[in-house]
């Protein structure tokens, strides 16, 4: 799976637009199982690009183009079948159903595409150490329990690509190296693609680049 940003800027940032920018105003590619590490201080507009590939938000100037064709032309069936066979994510606010258990959230992913078992579920939410939580509605979880749910409910579906939105903010570092580790197993099993969103570099993972929204104070 291929996807090129082509002249990308979100409306919300015509007026404040940095002046130098890995990302905006720019044509990026990323190519199919490649790794890049998206970098910017809070408030540059991470969220909004990983949305904007997601489909979830059209208010940009510019283009995304998967696969050589235009999301700008892509109907809700395209995107329905996008983000259920090729495009996983794991968003900031991590979009559980809070009034839910933690097993209700991951098996309702994991009965939409039958790609992973209950016993390899169960096996990822025992080295994230929540499987005694998973009883519980996420809404009474801890974030970082949250978080990991979120991480392990992407990993649940078929993808070509992973999108991450500082996906380890609220673990500590055992939590984070072992989520990495899952997420790094899950991408080379698929020979998928991942672009993750950070406030700066982190030793996880090893990138095949490493973009700046900002490279104005770089």
């Amino acid at each position: 799976m291929r996807i090129e940003l082509q002249q990308l800027l979100p409306e919300p940032l015509i007026e404040i637009a940095p002046k130098v920018s890995g990302i905006w105003q720019q044509n990026v590619v990323l190519e199919p199982s490649q790794w890049t590490q998206l970098v910017a201080p809070s408030g540059r507009g991470k969220s909004t690009l990983l949305n904007i590939i997601y489909g979830n938000r059209t208010d940009y100037q510019g283009q995304v183009i998967i696969d050589g064709n235009s999301t700008l032309k892509y109907t809700a069936d395209d995107w329905a079948a996008l983000r259920r066979e090729k495009l996983s994510v794991v968003f900031q606010d991590l979009r559980l159903f809070t009034n839910l258990t933690g097993w209700d959230n991951l098996l309702l992913k994991q009965q939409l595409t039958d790609t992973v078992t209950k016993e390899q579920i169960t096996e990822m939410a025992t080295k994230l150490g929540v499987l005694r939580l998973l009883d519980k509605t996420c809404g009474t979880m801890s974030y970082g329990e949250r978080q990991r749910v979120a991480i392990i409910r992407s990993l649940l579906q078929p993808f070509k690509y992973l999108l991450l939105d500082e996906p380890f903010s609220h673990l500590d570092e055992n939590n984070r190296q072992i989520a990495a580790d899952l997420i790094k197993e899950a991408c080379q099993q698929r020979n998928a693609g991942l672009l993750i969103a950070g406030l700066g570099a982190d030793k996880y993972f090893t990138y095949h680049q490493t973009l700046q929204l900002d490279e104005t104070n770089g």
